[in-house]
């Protein structure tokens, strides 16, 4: 339990925090029914917050002999982050949110800065919001700074009163909000604040990002809930514009007023010259035209919301003959992996060791492949929260996608050795999820520490055998623990037997392998590649 808030735990908290939405994401979408019905604020809360951890990362990435960053400037770039990629209603006042956040935790990270950080988090929210409405994350986030403000003196008490404040505030909002209560849900964008300040308590923990957490924001579930994704009612403005604005505060009232007469849902977030504007109006011109006025708005997204979702029901219709029928993109890290995706018909998409693709990333690659019809294999389970957030926006492009969880390159492997361009699509991706999901995958790693596992206690240096994401064996040495892994995975059967080596693999590794598996079982057949994954030494495949 940290008891100082420091430029670490914030780190940690929004990793903790991407996680928390990623698995929550579809979750909120369906939500999703004020103020606008189109299904989209769990990706808009995920896109939000992975900005933002993308921008503490490459503070703590940033190379030269100065020293790491502090509290105050880590605090300040996670709020830029979401400042600058905050998308829909709920993400441009979580990026407020998170800006009044950062404005305390500069006075230091102790729990009497933590309780000034919540409230000025939640003035800043509805200061951002021209007509601010109860029921709403506004009111999730006033009730967990009020309860955080009467907490005792330690960190972690004022964290984890903050998040069951919050969920019981979410509980009560479709009391205050009669929308929420004819369609049987509670708040989207509250939901979303939740999962958040559940990461936030999580991180004062000493909860690390990538550990075995059950993340505490993603308890409250909601039962026979669909996703609301349909044109706004009569009355409600067609289009939705955001944009950044470089502008002076001065400039902001006239903005706010010039805006407010034109539409509603008027968010405006930011400071220090940079601004996040959000509006719903029926002229989108005259909501950009305001901004020009006001200085110079960039990064302008207008969206119809009866065409967005017409294209989200007919998505699966729509042709468009110029581009190619279909490709396929694996996510993998090595030269070698790259290789044998292309040569299996296949565009590899590089992941830099320790750096997994953002959702901004695998949409881009989408785009370039250029394709009707796209299958992407993730090779990765970490990539299921970006890859589902990329997906949404593509298919609001009329690309037909489908995402194909693989955990591991043998996975992915599998199912690109029984992809046929002529067959349809659904039958395709049946066929490739089907071979896949019939690939057993392990992967043998180098303990860089103590810790607890489903084995037993491992020490720095142990070698680890992980069968399908769980530590199976610990040993000494790589032949060793490959051999014990190869045992248990073909006592339950199994024809073909993949090794992929990594790039510290050593040599004679394969060798030994391959003749321990033949002489177990005789009608094993076995195939060796040289992946050059930094990740493992050796992963392997049992189909």
């Amino acid at each position: 339990m940290l008891h100082t808030l420091d430029a670490p735990a914030v780190r940690s908290w929004c990793q903790l925090a991407l996680r928390a939405l990623g698995q929550a994401r579809e979750e909120i979408d369906a939500l999703n029914v004020y103020p606008v019905p189109d299904g989209d604020t769990g990706t808009n809360l995920y896109l939000t917050v992975e900005s933002a951890a993308a921008e503490v990362e490459s503070r703590f990435a940033a190379p030269g002999p100065g020293p790491a960053p502090g509290l105050a400037e880590t605090a300040r770039a996670m709020a830029r982050g979401a400042l600058v990629g905050a998308r829909g209603n709920s993400g441009v006042i979580l990026a407020q949110w998170l800006r009044g956040t950062a404005e305390k935790l500069a006075d230091g990270g102790g729990a009497d800065q933590l309780k000034a950080a919540l409230q000025r988090a939640s003035d800043a929210a509805y200061q951002a919001v021209a007509e601010p409405v109860e029921g709403t994350l506004l009111t999730v986030a006033r009730i967990a700074a009020r309860e955080a403000g009467r907490a005792g003196d330690g960190l972690g008490q004022v964290a984890e009163a903050a998040y069951r404040a919050a969920r019981e505030a979410l509980r009560h909002t479709p009391e205050q909000l009669a929308v929420l209560a004819e369609n049987g849900v509670v708040d989207a964008g509250g939901r979303g604040l939740v999962a958040v300040l559940g990461a936030l308590a999580d991180a004062v923990a000493g909860h690390q990002p990538m550990g075995p957490v059950a993340l505490r924001g993603d308890i409250l579930r909601v039962e026979s809930c669909e996703a609301h994704v349909r044109p706004p009612g009569p009355g409600h403005p067609a289009f939705e514009v955001i944009y950044l604005l470089d502008a002076p505060d001065e400039a902001l009232p006239a903005l706010r007023e010039r805006l407010g007469a034109l539409g509603d849902s008027l968010v405006v977030g930011g400071g220090d010259g940079l601004w996040n504007v959000h509006v719903h109006v029926d002229d989108a011109g005259a909501a950009v035209e305001a901004g020009v006025e006001a200085g110079r708005p960039h990064q302008i997204r207008i969206t119809h919301f009866a065409e967005a979702a017409a294209r989200s029901g007919a998505a699966d219709d729509r042709g468009e003959p110029e581009r190619p029928a279909r490709a396929v993109l694996s996510v993998v890290s090595g030269e070698g992996l790259a290789e044998l995706c292309e040569q299996a018909g296949a565009v590899a998409l590089h992941a830099e060791p320790g750096r997994p693709p953002a959702s901004a990333e695998l949409t881009a690659a989408v785009r370039r492949a250029a394709a009707r019809e796209v299958v992407l294999l993730l090779n990765d389970p970490e990539l299921r929260a970006a890859a589902g957030a990329a997906a949404d926006q593509l298919r609001e492009e009329g690309v037909r996608i489908a995402v194909l969880p693989t955990r591991s390159p043998v996975q992915g492997l599998a199912a690109l050795a029984v992809h046929e361009t002529g067959r349809r699509f659904d039958e395709d991706v049946v066929a490739m999820t089907s071979a896949a999901g019939a690939t057993r995958y392990a992967e043998l790693a180098v303990a860089e520490g103590e810790s607890w596992t489903m084995a037993g206690v491992c020490q720095a240096g142990d070698v680890l055998g992980l069968i399908d994401g769980d530590v199976a064996v610990i040993g000494a040495g790589l032949a060793e623990v490959g051999e014990s892994v190869l045992d248990r995975m073909l006592g339950g059967g199994g024809e073909l037997v993949t090794l992929i080596l990594g790039e510290g693999a050593p040599e004679g590794l394969a060798e030994g392998l391959v003749a321990h598996a033949r002489h177990s079982r005789p009608e094993v057949d076995a195939v060796v590649f040289h992946g050059g994954q930094e990740s493992a030494p050796l992963l392997i495949g049992v189909e």
